[in-house]
C-alpha cells in the first residue's frame, strides 16, 4: 500500500520550439502513500479535494503532523496539504490515521484527486452556484472511475462558481458556473456548454478524453497542454458517449465551433454566440466572509499544528489556492484571537501574497534559507521567494520573482539585490509594476 519515491531522475530536456514534449518516465508527483526523501526527511502530499477538511480531519491532519512529522503543514497552491520531516518507517502509521479520517477513499486513485473550487462558494452569497457540491461529486466519480488512476499526479480540475477566483490556476479541465443552471467546460483551447446537474459527470468524460488523445499521440503527456498538435482531445464526443447534451461555445477571437455535440444549438441557423470564461479574479481578502466564515492566510504557506486547531470550532475548514484556509460556520468575531495565533487575518498585513519555497535547509536544491530571509512590504503584487530555478510553488498571473543566487543574493524580477538591499528591492517591484 505504501512505496517510498526513488531518487528523482534529471528531468526530461526542454523540447525545441514547436516539439511536443516527451515524457520517457511516469509521474513521480508525491502522495500520501507514496512519500519523497528530502532533506528534512519524507514529505508526504495529501490531495484535498476543494481543500476540504471536517473537523475530525482537522484535528487528525495536526497530531499527524505533531506525531509524525515537524509539526507544520504546508498548504499547496492547489489547496492540498503538504507534512514533512516525517521519520523512515512512518508511512504505514500515517496511511492508518489517514485512512481511517476518511481522508484516503482510494489508495489507487490518491494521487489524482486534484480539485480546486471556489473556496467561498455558498458562503458569501455570490457566484452562480456552490460548486463545494461539485467536487464532492466529481471526487466521487473521479475515485470510483478504475481508468481515472491512470491520470498524472498533476492533472488539475478546477470548479469556478463564477466570480473568476480559481479560473487562472491552470486547469487541465476547468468548470464555471455561469447561470444558476449551467456551466461552461473547458479542455485545451475548446469550450463547451453543460447543464449544471451535469457538471461534474462532464468534467470525468472530459479527463477521459484526455487520457485517449494521450494514450494515441504516445507522448507520455501529463497535462493538456503537453498534447502534440494534432492529439487534441475530443470533448464532445466524450460528452456524446456519456450521454450529456451540451453545446459548442466560442470565445472572443476563437474562430467558430460549428454544429451540436449532441442536441441543436438553440438557432441551427447562427453560429454559437461568443461566451468567455470569467477572466482570473482577485481572491477573497483575509477577514469575515459573510455573516458566518472567515478567511486567514497561513504565514509564508506554513500552518503550524495549533494554527490549525485554532480555527475550529466550524462546519468545515477549507485550505484554500492561496496558501490559507476559510472556516465556514466560524463567527467571524473570533479573528482577533486568530491574529494572535500568528495567522493573516487584515487585507492591509504586509505578509498578504507573500510565499516561499521549502528552501534551505529541507530542500538540497536551494541555495538559501528563503525563508529566514523572506521580507514583507507594502501589499502589492503576490511576491514568490524560490531557493532555485526550479521556483516550486510559485503563484500564477502575475508576481514578483525573488530568486536566489549563488554567493548569498538574489535577483529580484532580474535584478541583482543583496539580502541588506532586498526589503527595499522587493517593496518597489510589488508597487511598480
Amino acid at each position: 500500500m505504501l512505496a517510498a519515491m526513488p531518487p528523482t531522475p534529471s528531468p526530461a530536456p526542454t523540447p525545441a520550439p514547436g516539439a511536443p514534449r516527451v515524457r520517457e518516465r511516469g509521474d513521480a508527483c508525491p502522495g500520501a502513500l507514496r512519500l519523497h526523501s528530502a532533506d528534512d526527511g519524507h514529505l508526504a502530499r495529501l490531495r484535498l479535494p476543494a481543500g476540504r477538511l471536517t473537523a475530525r480531519q482537522v484535528e487528525v491532519l495536526a497530531h499527524a503532523a505533531e506525531a509524525l512529522g515537524d509539526g507544520r503543514i504546508s498548504v499547496t497552491s492547489r489547496g492540498n496539504a503538504e507534512l514533512r520531516g516525517l521519520a523512515d518507517g512512518c508511512g504505514a502509521e500515517l496511511a492508518a490515521l489517514l485512512a481511517e479520517a476518511g481522508l484516503l477513499p482510494s489508495p489507487t486513485h490518491e494521487r489524482v484527486r486534484n480539485i480546486v473550487a471556489s473556496p467561498a462558494a455558498g458562503l458569501d452569497g455570490l457566484g452562480h452556484a456552490d460548486v463545494q457540491l461539485w467536487a464532492r461529486e466529481l471526487d466521487g466519480l473521479l475515485c470510483a472511475a478504475p481508468w481515472a488512476a491512470a491520470l498524472s499526479g498533476r492533472f488539475l480540475f478546477v470548479l469556478d462558481d463564477g466570480r473568476g477566483d480559481v479560473t487562472g490556476l491552470g486547469g487541465d479541465v476547468t468548470l464555471v458556473a455561469v447561470v444558476p443552471d449551467a456551466a461552461l467546460l473547458r479542455l485545451g483551447d475548446r469550450t463547451v456548454r453543460v447543464a449544471a446537474a451535469d457538471a461534474p459527470r462532464a468534467a470525468l468524460a472530459a479527463a477521459r478524453a484526455f487520457l485517449t488523445a494521450a494514450r494515441e499521440a504516445g507522448t507520455g503527456a501529463w497535462r493538456v497542454r503537453e498534447l502534440p498538435e494534432g492529439h487534441e482531445a475530443d470533448v464532445r464526443g466524450a460528452l456524446t458517449a456519456a450521454g450529456i447534451a451540451a453545446e459548442p461555445v466560442r470565445e472572443p477571437g476563437q474562430e467558430p465551433v460549428r454544429g451540436p455535440v449532441r442536441e441543436p444549438v438553440r438557432d441551427p441557423a447562427r453560429e454559437p454566440a461568443p461566451e468567455s470564461v470569467p477572466s482570473h479574479a482577485t481572491p477573497p481578502a483575509p477577514g469575515p466572509l459573510g455573516p458566518r466564515s472567515l478567511h486567514v492566510l497561513a504565514p509564508l504557506g506554513r500552518l503550524t499544528a495549533a494554527q490549525l486547531r485554532a480555527l475550529l470550532p466550524a462546519d468545515e475548514v477549507r485550505l484554500t489556492p492561496w496558501r490559507g484556509a476559510v472556516a465556514a460556520g466560524a463567527d467571524p468575531g473570533r479573528l482577533p484571537a486568530l491574529e494572535a495565533y500568528g495567522l493573516i487575518t487584515r487585507p492591509d498585513s504586509p505578509w498578504v501574497g507573500v510565499s516561499a519555497c521549502t528552501g534551505r535547509p529541507g530542500c538540497a536544491k536551494s541555495l538559501a534559507d528563503v525563508r529566514a530571509d523572506a521580507v514583507p512590504g507594502r501589499p502589492g503584487l503576490p511576491v514568490h521567494y524560490s531557493g532555485c530555478e526550479r521556483r516550486c510553488g510559485h503563484p500564477h498571473g502575475d508576481w514578483v520573482d525573488v530568486l536566489a543566487v549563488p554567493g548569498g543574493g538574489y535577483l529580484v524580477d532580474g535584478v541583482p539585490s543583496s539580502r541588506t538591499t532586498l526589503t527595499a528591492a522587493v517593496a518597489t517591484a510589488r508597487t511598480t509594476r
